[in-house]
């Protein structure tokens, strides 16, 4: 059977590492540190892939750059405080090490800072399975395209022969823009009822299911 997809492109939070959680708790109570009324669980997890600046002025868009930036700095004290707690989701290392051995190319899309990827490709060793990654402060913010952009010259790729796999609606909406297909993981920050209308191949509630399709379909 032939290939469908050279490149699997993966986002972090939410679809190879458990941390959705924890980001939005740290969301919440930097907005508490700084004496504003704390977002919702449904907001905080809404903004899950953003930048961190696009994410606090979402959430507060009467907010000016000093006081964004007073939550950046609250958020990053509370999330760092615990981030070495975090785990990958099971099956990530199995399932990264099977497509690796099938001959995927893979790469990482996310909404962490370069020094916050960094961090987590070494603390997790899974830096060596991706040939390239693209994060916020090095690129537009999801779901403009230019991360995935970058990501397919890099490697030489046509937007058709990649997959994009995420769990949230800037995930997939960041595929549309680039011109690529993507796969959605339901047990990450958005709920599937929001993920479908964005018209993913197929979705996913186990990495496992998810590494078992692509290599029977893609």
């Amino acid at each position: 059977m032939s290939r469908q997809f050279d490149l699997l492109v993966f986002d972090w939070d939410g679809t190879l590492m458990d941390s959705t959680g924890m980001i939005a708790r740290s969301i919440q109570r930097a907005f508490r540190d700084v004496g504003l009324a704390e977002p919702s669980d449904k907001d905080a997890r809404f903004v899950i892939g953003y930048g961190l600046h696009e994410a606090m002025q979402y959430l507060g868009p009467e907010l000016n750059a000093e006081q964004i930036q007073r939550i950046v700095d609250a958020y990053r004290g509370h999330f760092l405080s615990q981030d070495h707690e975090l785990q990958l989701y099971s099956g990530v290392e199995e399932g990264l090490l099977r497509l690796q051995a099938a001959g995927f190319r893979m790469a990482v899309a996310t909404g962490k800072s370069r020094a916050g990827l960094d961090r987590v490709l070494a603390a997790t060793g899974l830096a060596p399975f991706f040939e390239v990654s693209r994060t916020a402060d090095e690129a537009f913010s999801k779901p403009h395209p230019a991360m995935l952009e970058y990501i397919l010259e890099a490697c030489d790729i046509e937007g058709h022969r990649t997959l994009m796999i995420g769990d949230t609606t800037h995930d997939l909406q960041l595929a549309i823009n680039a011109g690529t297909a993507s796969v959605a993981l339901s047990y990450g920050a958005h709920p599937l009822h929001d993920l479908l209308p964005l018209q993913p191949l197929a979705h996913f509630d186990d990495f496992g299911r998810l590494t078992d399709w692509i290599l029977a379909h893609g």
